[in-house]
């Protein structure tokens, strides 16, 4: 089936932050197949769909967004990406639980909500400091598995009418955190309305989304992909915020999953902070919130495919062994936009036990587990490190395949070999 003819595709017309209609395509990645939907075995190669992968920015607030929309269903009822398998992320949580916690001086019997809780990482961190937590995630297997660990989870989307309903169940929440799923919803006003509604009024809404400023400036291009509907400037997240009713006390930079910003929002008509108003001015100045900027992220994007691709054609000729490292939903965006499949890359290898064993989508190169690396009796020459973000971390992993030799490959912004 073609992705013009997926019954379980719908493509909008409108930005979903500020409804215009002025939207500008600027980046096709080309029909590509989801980031998550693994294979288990070849029979399940020739039915694979894939859905247009278009980039489009809304001239009237600067928002950048896919247009055509995957059912929320097909995408997250069943997931395999988990929040618990990385080093880097679990010091992540218990920072960003930490500092929460000081924050709004939390302690026992005050609760903490996570919209998007995946397999209750971040929550785990919480309760360490003696606060009541409560999950929503609608991937009923990562609910399942957050309940047996001792989770309070709720296995549905989040929105408005249910923040409604556990505020008249449970009562309001000292602070409601929501991360890296903002993008992922088609009505980011409803969702940040239904934090509004179960947050108290002394309490915080606190969103953690990627940085578009990062993505465009560092050729993040693979991070784009059907999962992330919108990709969030400050200005733009300005406007989502105070058509929600909330108001953005602080934002902080981070350096998780390539450059993410937290904000921490207020469910108050107060005007934004005078810092958070000046980061949105420094982006106007950069260019960010025009479409030319994203017209030179595109010329960038094919530059960094080509050379990916020229380097992995050039060790395949030399006859060099190269293996991947990670099975990330960024890697199913590189993997296809490249056309990198099994003749450049026989496999890769991954530490979530979820994905061992299925094969990558769209491509089709099967994932193993990390001890595959020498399990031929000698070491692949290269590992190109698909998992970027967490390039550091892994390379610390494979400091003995180093030592013996081996090198890594970093895809983006531009092929590097370390």
């Amino acid at each position: 089936m073609t992705a013009g003819q997926a019954a379980d595709v719908r493509r909008r017309s409108t930005c979903r932050v500020c409804g215009g209609t002025n939207l500008e395509l600027v980046l096709s990645l080309g029909p590509t197949a989801l980031a998550n939907a693994f294979l288990q075995s070849p029979d399940e190669f020739a039915g694979e769909r894939r859905y247009p992968l278009d980039l489009y920015v809304c001239a009237g607030c600067s928002l950048a967004q896919l247009l055509d929309v995957v059912d929320p269903e097909v995408l997250f009822r069943h997931y395999l990406y988990v929040t618990g398998t990385s080093a880097t992320m679990a010091a992540h949580n218990r920072a960003y639980a930490a500092t929460l916690v000081q924050e709004l001086e939390l302690g026992a019997g005050d609760l903490v909500v996570e919209a998007a809780a995946n397999d209750g990482s971040l929550l785990r961190a919480f309760a360490t400091h003696g606060v009541r937590t409560l999950g929503i995630e609608p991937a009923r297997n990562l609910a399942a598995e957050a309940r047996r660990s001792g989770i309070d989870m709720i296995d549905e989307f989040f929105n408005l009418a249910l923040a409604r309903r556990l505020r008249a169940e449970r009562g309001p929440a000292r602070a409601v955190v929501a991360n890296n799923v903002l993008a992922h919803v088609d009505d980011p006003r409803d969702l940040l309305a239904g934090c509004g509604a179960l947050v108290d009024d002394a309490g915080l809404v606190v969103v953690e989304v990627p940085y578009v400023g990062d993505l465009v400036d560092r050729v993040e291009y693979d991070t784009i992909y059907h999962e992330h509907l919108s990709y969030f400037s400050v200005a733009a997240m300005l406007q989502l915020a105070r058509a929600a009713g909330l108001s953005a006390v602080r934002v902080d930079r981070l350096p998780v999953h390539g450059g993410s910003l937290r904000w921490y929002l207020s469910p108050s008509s107060g005007a934004p902070a005078a810092a958070v108003v000046s980061l949105a001015e420094e982006e106007r100045r950069r260019g960010l919130t025009g479409v030319a900027r994203y017209r030179q992220f595109a010329a960038a994007v094919h530059e960094s495919r080509r050379a990916l691709v020229d380097l992995l054609g050039r060790l395949s000729v030399e006859g060099r062994r190269v293996a991947g490292y990670g099975a990330p939903a960024k890697g199913t965006t590189l993997l296809n936009f490249c056309g990198i499949d099994t003749r450049l890359v026989p496999y890769t290898v991954d530490k979530n036990p979820r994905k061992v064993g299925l094969y990558t989508p769209g491509v089709h190169i099967p994932v193993r587990d990390v001890g595959a690396l020498r399990a031929e009796g000698r070491d692949p020459d290269f590992v190109l490190i698909l998992a970027w973000n967490l390039a550091e971390e892994i390379m610390q992993q494979l400091s003995a395949y180093r030592d013996r030799g081996g090198r890594f490959i970093i895809p983006v912004p531009r092929a590097e070999i370390v």
